[in-house]
């Protein structure tokens, strides 16, 4: 099983906007393009709507057969470690192995050292075509390299062996994720941590690293462009050369988690992958579920006042929704609006207020990124939120729609 060149995640929190999300894709792929969607929610945002992996697989089946979609598509179980796995199996046929936690920890010292004699052939000066200086390589570096991922490498394979026994050997989608860390991975950290995935038996098709910069949930990117472009650039050919010294999958390409609305950065990637006819899979995750609130907002009455509420809810529960996404937020308390002064809003002034426009003056994303970690308030309201889906359906899935192409895959493929 291939994923294709390129590759849209997208997240549906309420797995309500499967078809509108879709017709995103396909507009784009009526201007030429092959771009596989692939619907995602992660273990996490299961418990918290109390849905279960199954329904991610009918939305997209339904989705697909709705629009006659005929080309490629999957359902990723996203964010999944060895405890989480199980449920997955049976439904999903995209798998984002998550071993951020594991990178640090100690692996046997026989390991490291049967790791480090392995790679001797690269040591001293590290060519890689296409970069314009070689990489240092010191007997010191692969170890620090051994000692930070060989252990994270070990559990990507042992999750990847028991799908693979689970679901047999090519039926299923690989893609290592290592991005949810303080510290990003350097392009020949990222060359040495793709030959232990390949040592390992670990045969990734996509892989998220961490880059320089801020990549916080639904806002843009916040950091050093320049450097963000050094690294992505060099990335990408240590990729293409990992693909060809270590027999890894032919379509291995970089994943950009908590990729959506990095506008800043969109051009730069968007150049890159056309300079050297790459590949790309972006995780858009949860800017639908803002789309929904969005066009709950416009909707006005009951659904704008369930907005309100939502953002209430949010503001007195802040702490509690943020501490699990503590490493992808930055929210100005000071920057928040009261619950008094949200109450009076227009859905005008609610919808500019959230919705991702940059250089509009009502946007503020320290609300944006609030809303972001609150799907989790929209789900205690049960059907009482459901039932607001259902019946603005069309308003929202102009919303869903148009941010999906608008604002993502127009300026991911220059469109």
């Amino acid at each position: 099983m291939k994923l294709g060149k390129y590759s849209l995640g997208i997240g549906d929190r309420f797995s309500h906007q499967g078809v509108a999300q879709l017709r995103g894709i396909v507009k784009a792929n009526q201007a030429g393009f092959d771009i596989s969607p692939v619907w995602n929610k992660s273990n996490r945002e299961h418990i918290y709507v109390h849905s279960h992996p199954a329904d991610v697989r009918k939305e997209a089946d339904a989705a697909v057969a709705a629009l006659g979609f005929e080309g490629k598509y999957f359902v990723d179980a996203d964010h999944i470690n060895m405890g989480t796995v199980a449920p997955f199996v049976e439904t999903s046929d995209f798998f984002t192995l998550d071993v951020a936690s594991f990178i640090g920890k100690e692996s046997p010292a026989i390991e490291v050292d049967a790791f480090v004699a392995s790679c001797a052939k690269y040591t001293g000066d590290l060519a890689i075509p296409g970069i314009n200086h070689p990489f240092k390589v010191s007997e010191e570096l692969l170890e620090n390299v051994a000692h930070k991922f060989l252990a994270a490498t070990q559990q990507a394979s042992e999750i990847y062996h028991f799908l693979k026994t689970a679901k047999g050997e090519g039926n299923f989608i690989t893609e290592v994720s290592m991005d949810e860390v303080e510290i990003p991975q350097t392009p020949v950290e990222l060359f040495f941590i793709l030959k232990m995935l390949a040592d390992k038996g670990v045969p990734a098709q996509t892989i998220a690293p961490k880059f320089t910069g801020r990549f916080n949930k639904g806002v843009d990117y916040t950091g050093n462009v320049d450097q963000f472009a050094i690294e992505f650039e060099e990335d990408v050919l240590v990729i293409d050369f990992a693909v060809k010294e270590f027999g890894l999958p032919e379509e291995l390409k970089m994943s950009i988690h908590s990729g959506s609305d990095k506008f800043t950065i969109y051009p730069i990637m968007a150049g890159i992958i056309q300079k050297y006819d790459k590949g790309l899979h972006v995780k858009t995750a949860g800017t639908t579920w803002l789309e929904e609130v969005i066009g709950l907002a416009l909707a006005g009455g009951e659904a704008l006042n369930a907005a309100k509420s939502i953002y209430a809810n949010a503001l007195v529960r802040k702490d509690e929704l943020c501490a699990p996404y503590a490493d992808v937020i930055d929210i100005d308390d000071t920057k928040l609006p009261s619950v008094a002064e949200v109450a009076g809003w227009t859905s005008e002034k609610y919808a500019n207020t959230l919705r991702h426009i940059p250089d509009h003056p009502d946007y503020n994303p320290n609300f944006r990124q609030l809303i972001h970690v609150g799907y989790k308030l929209a789900a205690e309201m049960g059907t009482t939120y459901t039932d607001l889906l259902k019946k603005h359906s069309d308003v929202i899935g102009s919303c869903v729609e148009e941010n999906i192409y608008e604002r993502h895959l127009k300026r991911l493929f220059s469109l």
